[in-house]
């Protein structure tokens, strides 16, 4: 399996300076958003679970893992890559979020640790919910 080391390097290449992985979980054709809380960095928008690549660790098992620490939900299988969007972090860091569409582990519950709400969003009610440009454009070309 690829370990996606080669977007990392050429993240770093590129004057990246944290890195951030996110899953498009994507079920009966919605795709799983969380709200992040109102106090927060961005907060009140809906995002992907997504979460920052640890010193020493790889893309995958990152993504493995914060997927489980933010939804409780268990990755099966990476079905895809779809890309990455750059973005500044809170501390003012050049970030790339790196994307995969997984599919989970059945049967789930999802456990919210570090969001305040979360909605399962088809293509035509996107434009409800409050997410970034670069997420709407990641997910419009998914979701049905």
């Amino acid at each position: 399996m690829d370990d996606f080391t080669h977007l990392i390097e050429e993240a770093i290449r590129q004057g990246i300076e944290r890195f951030v992985v996110g899953a498009i979980i994507e079920i009966d054709k919605k795709i799983l958003l969380l709200k992040r809380p109102e106090d927060d960095f961005m907060g009140g928008i809906y995002e992907l679970p997504s979460g920052k690549v640890e010193e020493g660790e790889d893309i995958i098992t990152a993504l493995y893992r914060e997927v489980e620490e933010e939804t409780g939900i268990k990755v099966a299988k990476i079905k895809q890559y779809l890309g990455f969007f750059d973005y500044n972090s809170k501390s003012g860091k050049r970030t790339r979020q790196f994307n995969f569409l997984i599919t989970p582990e059945q049967p789930f519950d999802l456990r919210l640790r570090e969001h305040d709400g979360f909605a399962w969003v088809s293509k035509n009610e996107l434009g409800r919910y409050n997410v970034t440009d670069s997420v709407r454009e990641l997910i419009e070309p998914l979701a049905v």
